[in-house]
């Protein structure tokens, strides 16, 4: 009978020993997740901070590879220009006063020409096969120029939607110095339904 007594006795003390270990590891398990949160946000505010950032499109004129409203990651910190890229600016013009989306048409020392009867852009004397706009190109209403010479540390942009664009083809903005260009469109973020990597246009440097 003392022997059941003893063994009683150490179970109730052991049950509330058991409880309040699993009690702790919930607590640690919990600590480690809340622990794990924080430094996943850490880092990406910093990778949005030093690294990257995130802008929104305002418009159609880069239609149809962006869309008004789509949400866009940007490689920010280390970029330099190159012919083809989807890039975002902030140089103000006319009423535009906020980030601006076009496309690298030619960097510095290249040289543009525009022809609206056949349609085409071409750089260097090479026209540029460009799948990526909208319908064919027709005369803007804006005063603009159709020879170019890019000159070094700027460069020629123009919208995907090029007959809803005002872009360096209208002389009050012209070129753009490379100082104003905040980063390249790597992706679209939101909405979802547009998620997916920015594809790069022609090259010919």
């Amino acid at each position: 009978m003392e022997l059941i007594a003893v063994a009683k006795d150490r179970q109730l003390t052991q049950e509330p020993e058991e409880e309040l270990s699993s009690g702790d590891s919930l607590k640690l398990d919990l600590y480690f997740w809340l622990q794990a949160l924080v430094m996943a946000l850490v880092t990406l505010i910093l990778l949005f901070t030093f690294v990257g950032r995130i802008i929104g499109v305002d418009g159609s004129s880069m239609y149809p590879t962006l869309h008004d409203r789509d949400m866009l990651l940007l490689q920010s910190v280390g970029y330099t220009p190159r012919q083809g890229d989807v890039v975002v600016l902030t140089k103000a013009f006319r009423d535009v006063d906020g980030p601006i989306v076009k496309r690298v048409i030619a960097v510095g020392g290249q040289t543009v020409d525009i022809d609206y009867a056949a349609g085409t852009v071409s750089v260097d004397g090479e026209v540029l096969d460009e799948p990526y706009i909208n319908e064919a190109m027709l005369p803007p209403s804006y005063a603009n120029q159709t020879h170019i010479e890019v000159p070094e540390g700027s460069i020629f942009v123009m919208g995907d939607n090029r007959n809803h664009s005002s872009d360096s083809r209208d002389v009050a903005l012209g070129v753009i110095d490379e100082r104003y260009v905040l980063g390249r469109a790597v992706c679209v973020l939101l909405p979802f339904q547009h998620f997916g990597l920015i594809p790069e246009g022609e090259q010919t440097a």
